[in-house]
């Protein structure tokens, strides 16, 4: 059972109070407030990532860490978060998380080296893993049933200005150069939002637990964790360090080390019900296919902006703002096609994810055609257009992707499963970051080719993903009527 389900339960058990806890929305906007500061941070770098490079003089294994450690930590524990919310109270736990997010986010804007600063991305991440699900306990706990989707509505709508705004807000007070601060503002600026969070959620919150918590897997935690980290490691750093035999070694350990998550969990949840992936979940052939092709999507989507910021920045000179002007055109196209998936989606999902992906896949054609063919000539306008096409793609794809993975899984585990499929979008993101970047700096060390030439090739793979994830999309099943939202 996931956080969300845990709290649900116990919403639905819980006796009639006198009425609606008056509270309510003041403590949404402070949850909210994080949800918002999670959706920036997880952007903001994008567009400034070759400027805090050159500043910090970190290589290019310790920028992909910049962008990827965040949202490596945040899947490792995202999960863990909600249970603990369960355990010690979502105000506790909020309030914990919050704490840490502010000292994170200052380590992030005084990082004197490198390696500081990656430091400071895991700890944001790790952190934020302690705030964002208990933005959904407040929601389920302290609002009637009928008012949960204008409660949902409202944070879907902060976390997709969160996504606009991150890499616009990085563009932008890195070119102000506020006080000279440069690229440090962007952390900067969440200490006194964090500190007015931390204020108004100690007098706003009440201190609410489910009746009956589920435990923290520790062990299922520590395993993941040991096997993600030798799994991602040499993939990130192996190029750096010249491959030695250990760091070879350490890529072959992941593997028994996932069989031995596998082992655990299936003890785990024999035992007490608690494991932190349900085994039974992967009875679904809908649900184990699902979750390859989120994975897929999400390491497109993670690392093609990446590439694409190098391109621009290194290979053309553009400045961040410019940069993050042009890649503003994908959310836009999220946002153009967004309502239509969420609307008209029910019973159309399969072909929603495979026209979605199939578009994603065009516009990432296109991207790579305008890079080689257009060479210096790139203009913000070309950028922008096949953003927009992407962007339009994953407008279709997002709203109904998790609904379609969790198709064949029963209504008891969806929560369950919906923590899983979350925990795979980040980590692909992630991973894609490792994958791709990887591949495109090694080019890019080697200089054999132009810029042009070394991104078009790059692109390839984000091509590829789109496609591989549009073809799996027949294989999965949709929801039952039963779990069919109403348009």
């Amino acid at each position: 059972m996931s956080a969300t389900d845990s709290m649900i339960e116990t919403e639905q058990h819980r006796p009639e109070e006198s009425g609606p806890d008056p509270r309510r929305w003041a403590a949404l906007a402070v949850v909210v407030l994080a949800a918002l500061l999670d959706g920036l941070d997880a952007t903001v770098v994008t567009v400034v990532l070759p400027v805090i490079q050159r500043d910090v003089g970190a290589d290019f294994a310790a920028a992909q860490w910049t962008l990827a450690g965040y949202a490596f930590a945040f899947a490792l524990l995202l999960i863990t978060g909600g249970r603990l919310g369960d355990i010690y109270g979502m105000r506790r736990v909020f309030l914990a998380g919050v704490a840490g997010f502010t000292a994170a986010s200052l380590l992030c804007a005084v990082a004197w080296s490198a390696e500081t600063l990656v430091l400071g991305r895991f700890a944001q991440g790790a952190t934020a893993a302690l705030m964002v699900p208990q933005v959904v306990a407040v929601i389920v706990t302290m609002f009637p049933r009928e008012r949960w989707p204008v409660a949902f509505g409202i944070l879907g709508g902060v976390l997709s200005v969160g996504t606009v705004g991150g890499p616009l807000l990085g563009g932008l007070l890195t070119e102000a150069n506020l006080f000279g601060l440069g690229w440090r503002a962007i952390f900067l600026m969440n200490l006194p939002l964090c500190l007015a969070a931390l204020v108004a959620a100690a007098r706003l919150l009440p201190e609410r637990r489910a009746d009956s918590p589920t435990r923290v897997d520790g062990t299922g935690v520590l395993l993941l964790s040991l096997a993600a980290g030798a799994l991602m490691f040499p993939l990130v750093q192996g190029r750096e360090l010249g491959w030695p035999i250990w760091l070879l070694a350490l890529l072959v350990l992941s593997v028994p080390l996932f069989g031995l998550f596998a082992v655990s969990q299936r003890r785990r949840q024999a035992r007490d019900d608690s494991a932190l992936v349900p085994p039974r979940l992967f009875r679904s052939r809908s649900f184990r296919l699902g979750l390859v092709a989120t994975f897929l999507v999400f390491t497109g989507v993670g690392s093609l902006f990446l590439v694409l910021t190098y391109h621009l920045q290194f290979g053309l000179g553009w400045s961040p703002l410019r940069t993050a002007l042009a890649t503003a055109a994908w959310p836009l196209g999220i946002a153009a096609t967004f309502q239509i998936a969420w609307r008209k989606g029910a019973g159309r999902e399969r072909h929603l994810v495979g026209v979605g992906a199939s578009i994603m896949a065009a516009g990432a054609l296109t991207m790579l055609l305008l890079v080689d063919t257009l060479g210096a000539d790139l203009e913000l306008a070309h950028v922008a257009a096949a953003g927009f096409v992407l962007g339009c793609g994953m407008g279709l794809v997002s709203p109904v992707l998790t609904a379609l993975v969790l198709g064949e899984v029963p209504p008891a585990d969806t929560g369950a499963g919906s923590g899983v499929v979350n925990a795979v979008i980040q980590f692909g993101s992630a991973a894609g970051v490792a994958l791709l970047g990887t591949l495109y700096f090694a080019l890019v060390e080697a200089g054999r080719e132009s810029f042009p030439e070394l991104t078009s090739t790059a692109l390839w793979y984000n091509v590829a993903a789109f496609v591989a994830t549009a073809a799996m999309s027949r294989l999965l099943a949709g929801p039952s009527p039963a779990e069919t939202p109403v348009t």
